[in-house]
């Protein structure tokens, strides 16, 4: 793939051109990046307290006993909105579903143990950690190898 940057002090707004001879799953992936637009902040609620989060310093989200949580090295901070809402304000970055009631930051991953039962067991450089479930093991060594949450679709 070549990549071309023209820079003119003249143009008023930024334009993409791609030329392939097909259409790929590649190139889907590629406009959907670029089309992605990152929340700056999340809103979660701390002793009733509002507190605005960097979704960047987020180990994970889970669902748990019917609330969200937003999970950070020391903190644990839950979040009013539904985990399918945060999994759509959060696509094309960095995260990615890990099973029914977790949704992982892939930046913040150190190392994996497979589990006896299939699972993979996700250890974060905070020192928390979380389990992937069968179904989504697949997907994520794909987003791992595409270059995972910085580069990857």
């Amino acid at each position: 793939m070549k990549i071309h940057i023209h820079i003119d002090e003249h143009c008023e707004e930024t334009s993409v051109t791609i030329q392939a001879k097909e259409w790929t799953e590649e190139l889907a992936a590629l406009v959907a990046k670029l089309q992605a637009s990152t929340p700056r902040r999340l809103l979660g609620v701390e002793d009733e307290r509002s507190i605005l989060l960097d979704p960047a310093e987020l180990d994970y989200v889970c669902a748990e006993q019917r609330k969200v949580f937003a999970v950070t090295k020391q903190r644990r901070i839950e979040l009013k909105m539904k985990l399918y809402e945060i999994e759509e304000l959060l696509a094309g970055g960095a995260f990615m579903r890990f099973s029914k009631s977790v949704i992982g930051n892939l930046d913040h991953i150190n190392r994996f143990e497979l589990a006896f039962n299939g699972n993979l067991c996700v250890h974060f450089h905070s020192g928390n950690k979380e389990y992937v479930s069968r179904s989504y093991v697949a997907e994520l060594k794909q987003r791992l190898i595409m270059g995972g949450g910085k580069d990857g679709a």
